[in-house]
């Protein structure tokens, strides 16, 4: 994955006027990396949102996660793939935009990866998949396109497009 674009998001006058420092890419990629649970936004087939809370694993500059194929969350992206995911604070925010896609039979060397992912992250917490369980369905990945970020809104507000 190639270095992201990073610049200021565009805020009405009077929003964000004195932002004094822009996050590095480097943050995104911990913060992906390590967060536990994830908000998965996704839109109905008649257009009404669905947000649902996710356990994922950030790889080579792809957010995957799992479950059934026949999960409201699941159809959502098969008829509209654009979606967006996020973390729980909202003080230490990442907003990750882009595109949704079910993954039918992985590559071997992808499901590997994806399951040590998963299994270092949530072992403790009773889930440690196998890299087989996917064969049939029920991976997704999410490619972002633009990720927003700040520790501090007034002060470091960044946006990166990839």
């Amino acid at each position: 994955m190639s270095s992201p674009r990073i610049t200021r998001p565009h805020f009405p006058p009077g929003y964000v006027e004195h932002a004094r420092a822009l996050l590095p890419w480097s943050y995104v990629e911990q913060r992906l990396t390590h967060a536990i649970n994830y908000w998965l936004c996704t839109v109905r087939p008649d257009g009404r949102p669905h947000a649902v809370p996710k356990w994922a694993v950030w790889v080579d500059g792809k957010l995957y996660f799992d479950g059934s194929p026949a999960t409201r969350h699941a159809r959502n992206i098969a008829t509209h793939p654009h979606v967006v995911i996020h973390l729980e604070s909202g003080e230490d925010v990442v907003i990750v935009e882009g595109i949704a896609r079910a993954i039918d039979t992985p590559a071997p060397e992808v499901a590997t990866i994806v399951a040590q992912a998963y299994t270092t992250k949530y072992a403790t917490m009773g889930y440690a998949p196998y890299p087989h369980q996917w064969d049939n369905g029920g991976l997704f990945a999410i490619t972002p396109h633009t990720i927003i970020a700040w520790t501090a809104f007034i002060e470091d507000p960044t946006k990166f497009v990839l």
